[in-house]
């Protein structure tokens, strides 16, 4: 009954299957045809008339074992380490032990241990001394670079025992459990492919000898990911300096911004268990795949991209994305932070005199101030600190030549130190399918949290919903959406 009754999210069952078979398979598209062999993109892709598999693969990194090659014992060995050692920071690191949400069918709240920010400070000083004592050739960062392949497939991998591990645990999960486990609403609709992508269980644990009791799924979303994330664009540092013998402006301010955007988020680390993601999602392939695969791997394109075409910004191009990420940043949390105050401090001389919607539920929503702009203005300020991610690569796009055959083209060629030559050429423009497919990704993204969070709330408080609607007509930004 329960699944007859279900509204489907993601296209439903053919959608969710899509998106499990899809979204690895676009992460290793852009990892082939976006490469320091020819360029980016490979340049037959730029002349799809006459494109063929042949030529294609000529044209890209394929490993020699062939498909044997995308995996090996030794990156998916280091990575377990890696995954070890996230553990056992968790383990012996003080940290934070807050209560979540009531869960719906208890009315009792789990606890949690935040340390993910002082466990990422730990690993980064970690290399930090190792880039001391081995500069750019420190070991670590090379064999990030050798291995980038193994290492996405080995997290591919594990993304998928781990997804499959839970989906089969949740059988076990009993209607009042005494182990406070229960069901995501959106995640048993007895159809296997979609429970499987969503998520059964709400919030699936598991207990460790030596490491106790770990909640997998905001352990996943606070920590492995996110370093990694870090220490991928780092890596990519220390390759532009090895290739070009220094680093361009461009990649420090995209690796600064998005270190900056990681440690800000493990540091505020409490607030995701007020999240939809902790709070209503299930622990499923669409969050397991989103925090150790996709978002360490997709979102260092921008310096994987820059590690090969060093860009120099200059101060007035640093001055301008740094504008921009900055207005975001404080769009951002200006208007976090004043939602936060009215709804804890109500008389507060800052949000003491702003209207609101009195609900029948007992909770007010405010209508004014930055929530009177629009209905998720920090969604926008999210999305504008988050750009700059993108802007830095410019007009993106490369192609690969022998030594001596960019020499007409002037000032924008980049020489390696194989004596191959970089230059923009035709392929310029075209490389932002690559560098900017994150902007237009995270704006999707939002925009789909916003409706999820409309059809919440319309549940939730029904025509005090509609009231707030007509007070605060736009949903993001004024005037566009």
């Amino acid at each position: 009954m329960a699944a007859a009754k279900h509204k489907y999210e993601f296209g439903g069952p053919l959608g969710a299957g899509s998106l499990v078979f899809g979204l690895p398979v676009l992460l290793y598209f852009f990892y082939f045809t976006c490469n320091d062999l020819t360029g980016c993109p490979a340049p037959a892709l730029l002349e799809p008339q006459s494109l063929s598999l042949k030529q294609l693969k000529d044209q890209i990194p394929w490993p020699e074992d062939g498909i044997w090659g995308f995996a090996s014992w030794k990156a998916s060995g280091w990575m377990m380490s890696y995954y070890v050692l996230s553990l056992v920071l968790y383990r012996v690191l003080p940290g934070q032990e807050l209560y979540g949400t009531k869960l719906r069918e208890s009315g009792r709240p789990l606890k949690y241990k935040l340390n993910a920010f002082s466990s990422s400070l730990v690993q980064l000083a970690a290399c930090a001394i190792g880039t001391l004592l081995y500069g750019a050739n420190f070991p670590l960062w090379t064999f990030i670079d050798d291995n980038y392949l193994q290492l996405y497939t080995a997290n591919l991998i594990l993304a998928i025992l781990i997804s499959i591990f839970v989906y089969l645990r949740s059988f076990s999960v009993k209607p009042g459990n005494s182990e406070l486990r229960e069901l995501a609403q959106g995640g048993h609709t007895g159809n296997i492919m979609y429970d499987f992508f969503i998520g059964r269980e709400l919030n699936p644990r598991v207990t460790l000898p030596f490491f106790g009791e770990v909640d997998l799924k905001v352990w996943l979303e606070m920590r492995p990911g996110l370093t990694g994330w870090i220490l991928l664009d780092l890596a990519f540092v220390a390759k532009q300096y090895r290739t070009f013998g220094s680093v361009s402006d461009s990649i420090l301010f995209v690796t600064l911004v998005q270190g900056y955007y990681v440690l800000e988020g493990q540091y505020a680390e409490s607030g995701l268990l007020g999240m939809m993601d902790t709070i209503t999602d299930g622990l499923g392939f669409m969050l397991t795949f989103g925090d150790i695969v996709w978002v360490p791997f997709l979102y260092s394109t921008q310096a994987r991209y820059l590690s090969v075409y060093p860009l120099q910004l200059g101060w007035a191009g640093i001055s301008v994305v740094s504008a921009v990420f900055t207005v975001g940043l404080y769009i951002f949390r200006a208007s976090n932070s004043q939602k936060r105050i009215f709804r804890t401090q109500p008389d507060h001389p800052s949000v003491k005199n702003m209207s609101y919607i009195q609900t029948k539920r007992g909770t007010r929503l405010l209508a004014d101030g930055w929530w009177g702009v629009s209905r998720h203005i920090n969604y926008f300020g999210d999305w504008l600190q988050a750009s700059p991610f993108s802007l830095p690569t410019g007009m993106a796009g490369y192609v690969i030549l022998p030594a001596g055959a960019a020499a007409t083209a002037g000032a924008s060629v980049a020489t390696m130190l194989d004596g191959r030559q970089v230059v923009q050429g035709a392929a310029r423009g075209w490389g932002m399918v690559y560098t900017y497919f994150y902007v237009v990704y995270f704006a999707s993204l939002l925009i789909y949290r916003e409706r999820r969070d409309d059809a919440a709330c319309t549940e939730k408080y029904g025509e005090d919903w509609a009231k707030y609607k007509k007070a605060v007509k736009w949903r993001i930004l004024p005037g566009v959406y």
